[in-house]
């Protein structure tokens, strides 16, 4: 997949630093072409000859060599990579990267680059933490880069937090994701829904599902990684967010929902409605709780606004809509309807007669319809792995309308 791509990868003083030699040989391996930036600190942590010898080209450092006056233009290669990643990106390499200092070859070759450039940080879990950290971060962001986040374990101070980087195998599959499809998503604005809707009773019941949220937060993630700006309205849940790229907003009702997805909709190019919305609420909710003493004898309800009709009917040609379709019976026939009375571009067929789909569980079995018909039957599968195929799919469904065209 990675043939004849050029990565520029740039090392800064960390010593996560000891974990690129192994990405430098999966990417040879893949058929990519690596050129290698060290900074002057992070060379006492890797070799310059450890790098050469697994990427076949000299690894740099200075501008020039003083030998024989030999340049290194930045500004050559900021325009020869497909892509750039800096790993590990260090606390202080950030911090110069969003003050716009460009002091060695790396950060000059960054500012002169014309690619997407991707960065994974690595540091100790309170200077991670640092509200100076997520600052710069948050800027780099802003400035269109994709961060690669770090994840928690232990760390080479001992203690246990966020700040080890990424794997070499799980950056590699970020950077083949996205020459896949994610140069397609790459700065996209996407709008994800996500978890159930609670319709009061009272102040204390209410009707609600199983949702727990997961399809719709993974989905978030995933867009976030391939370099997308994610807002994510979400019903109920404990769930948590853990992506600068990707915005929060906590919703209860299903009116609630309705009013701040029809509000973020005209400015998102993809929109993927994945939560599990109620079609009904109480018609007249109690302002007080309701005594047991008391009693219910029928609770009226009315139905909620269709979220994904209203979506569909303001719908332009530049954007994509997906929706959701979780049946009991006749599933292919009630998904096909949905995607047809709905103006949706694709959706996502999942059935609670699968074991381990639907709600409350961690996996799930999807299949895909497009506008066409045609459909893409996917094995079970983790959540986090399903939004991948879902991301896949729409990229793949975009291209080939932008080609269209």
């Amino acid at each position: 997949m990675l043939k004849g791509r050029k990565i520029l990868i740039g090392i800064t003083g960390s010593i996560a630093a000891c974990k690129i030699p192994l990405l430098i040989r999966l990417l040879v391996k893949e058929g990519a072409e690596v050129q290698v930036i060290l900074t002057e600190n992070a060379r006492d942590f890797v070799t310059p000859l450890t790098i050469s010898t697994l990427s076949g080209r000299p690894a740099l450092t200075y501008p020039f060599h003083p030998e024989d006056g030999t340049w290194n233009s930045h500004v050559e290669m900021g325009t020869w990579a497909d892509l750039m990643l800096i790993a590990p990106a260090s606390a202080a390499t950030l911090g110069k990267m969003a003050a716009g200092i460009a002091d060695n070859l790396l950060l000059t070759t960054w500012l002169a680059a014309t690619c997407p450039v991707f960065f994974a940080p690595a540091m100790d879990l309170d200077m991670y933490k640092h509200p100076a950290t997520q600052k710069n971060i948050a800027q780099l962001i802003a400035f269109g880069l994709t961060l690669i986040e770090p994840r928690a374990g232990e760390l080479a101070s001992g203690l246990i937090g966020t700040g080890r980087m990424e794997e070499p195998e799980n950056i590699l599959r970020t950077i083949k994701a996205f020459f896949l499809t994610g140069n397609l998503l790459h700065n996209k604005k996407i709008l994800i829904t996500a978890g159930p809707t609670f319709e009061p009773i009272d102040p204390v019941r209410f009707i609600g599902n199983h949702s727990s949220g997961l399809m719709g937060f993974s989905l978030a993630h995933e867009a976030a990684l391939r370099g997308a700006q994610v807002t994510l309205v979400s019903g109920p849940t404990h769930l948590t967010v853990d992506h600068p790229a990707v915005h929060l907003i906590n919703v209860t009702t299903a009116q609630e929902m309705y009013e701040q997805t029809t509000t973020h909709f005209p400015h998102h190019d993809i929109t993927i409605m994945s939560a599990a919305v109620a079609d009904f609420t109480p018609a007249s909710p109690e302002s007080k709780k309701i005594k047991k003493t008391a009693g219910i004898s029928v609770i009226e309800l009315k139905p909620t606004k269709d979220i994904l009709a209203e979506l569909g009917k303001m719908k332009t040609k530049n954007q994509f809509l997906a929706g959701f379709a979780l049946e009991t019976d006749n599933e292919l026939e009630n998904a096909r309807k949905k995607l047809n009375t709905k103006n949706l571009d694709l959706i996502v067929l999942n059935s609670l007669q699968e074991k381990g789909a639907g709600f409350g569980v961690n996996t799930n079995r999807i299949t895909i319809i497009d506008r066409e018909g045609n459909l893409t039957g996917y094995p079970l599968k983790p959540k986090t792995a399903v939004a991948s195929d879902i991301l896949d799919k729409i990229a793949e469904l975009m291209n080939k309308t932008s080609e269209s065209r």
